[in-house]
């Protein structure tokens, strides 16, 4: 089936226009790869039918309809993802016919009071995309700006109290994992194990495991994106001394716990000892806060977190280390006082007498020799 190429759009999206039946059907997705695969399923949609469907579902039968059309091309999460909005979002309307809806941006504005703008810009998406594979048409919807979440992270001088507290701790092994960068996902992925290198001191991180409709683990081949798949060092010896125990004691390589109460045991020891409650995200934030503040080179930085996008990794997994800005502001004020001080201890000017008594007699009206001087 040709497709055209996905075309990216000033503000970041991803832009396909087909050709249906003599009408143009714009597809906008956030990434390539969804574009392309909506625009799949819609022209799949067309083809079957021979024209553009008017759906008489309602809207909760759309968007199942719309799910199954993904269930084998996206990932276990992002299809509990669509589910969770299927189910709590848009009620008021769950019921009537897509095709009979045109209230869409009352409807958004209710959902605002409600939600956070990045929800009700995932709910959105989800209904929007339903539309086009329906064969219906996507009103211009007006949503609230995105609030920047600033992620709890730790300072370097508090990693190293960090794991001092964590050591023995069951959550031990995860949240070092975690520091050296990986997701949640990749450190449960069913592979991990083998792919830590104890010799060579390096782990190859590839597959993930993340939660499916039924909230069970699952595990699948591919990372978030290409760059996930990496190599990349292990950091501190500690990890290996922990991998190490758990072998000679015969001890499963991950705790049985769920990740959740491992979560809730990391917050619990950063909150009882006055550190941010970082989970496991803000593990991930703190080993790249650190590279920021080591100085190591940002493709360095973004090959061993596996980041694909550099304004990424800049505007949200970089913090500014409270240290560094504290030493830089100190230097900028030094600049300041030391220019103030030279200002005030320069020595004034000796003034032109010939010129002071020009402008005087300037000003009571006197003919002076200095008259060409100074002008009419």
């Amino acid at each position: 089936m040709y497709l055209p190429e996905p075309v990216k759009l000033s503000n970041g999206d991803w832009f396909i226009r087909l050709r249906l039946g003599g009408e143009n059907v714009p597809v906008t997705e956030s990434t390539a790869k969804k574009c392309a695969d909506t625009a799949r399923s819609i022209k799949a949609a067309y083809k079957l039918d021979g024209h553009r469907r008017k759906t008489d579902k309602s809207l909760s039968e759309a968007i199942n309809i719309y799910i199954d059309s993904r269930r084998h091309t996206t990932s276990p999460s992002t299809i509990r993802g669509y589910n969770s909005i299927r189910d709590c979002r848009f009620l008021s309307v769950a019921d009537k016919p897509i095709k009979d809806i045109n209230n869409w941006q009352e409807l958004c504005n209710k959902e605002a009071l409600n939600i956070s703008p990045k929800y009700l810009r995932n709910a959105w998406g989800l209904v929007s995309s339903t539309l086009r594979f329906h064969g219906l048409d996507v009103p211009k919807i007006t949503l609230p700006q995105k609030i920047k979440y600033d992620s709890p992270y730790l300072e370097p001088e508090q990693i190293p109290l960090f794991m001092e507290l964590i050591k023995g701790e069951r959550c031990e092994l995860v949240a070092l994992l975690a520091l050296h960068s990986l997701r949640r996902s990749e450190i449960y992925a069913d592979n991990l194990e083998k792919n830590i290198d104890l010799k060579a001191k390096r782990i190859k991180v590839s597959g993930a495991a993340v939660y499916d409709e039924s909230h069970k683990l699952v595990n699948k081949k591919s990372n978030k994106n290409e760059t996930s798949t990496r190599y990349i060092p292990i950091l501190t010896n500690r990890l290996c001394d922990v991998i190490r125990e758990h072998k000679k004691k015969g001890m499963p390589f991950l705790p049985e716990s769920t990740p959740k109460t491992i979560l809730k045991e990391i917050n619990s020891l950063c909150k009882n000892n006055n550190l941010p409650e970082v989970g496991f995200h803000g593990l991930r934030h703190s080993f790249a806060s650190l590279a920021y503040h080591l100085n190591v080179p940002i493709m360095i930085a973004m090959q061993i977190g596996g980041w694909k996008d550099y304004n990424t990794m800049l505007k949200i997994y970089t913090h500014l280390s409270n240290k560094d800005v504290e030493k830089y502001g100190g230097e900028l004020r030094e600049f300041f006082e030391s220019s103030n001080s030279n200002i005030l201890e320069k020595p004034t000017q000796e003034p032109n007498n010939n010129i002071d008594n020009a402008l005087e007699n300037a000003l009571k009206g006197k003919n002076t020799n200095n008259r060409n001087t100074l002008g009419a």
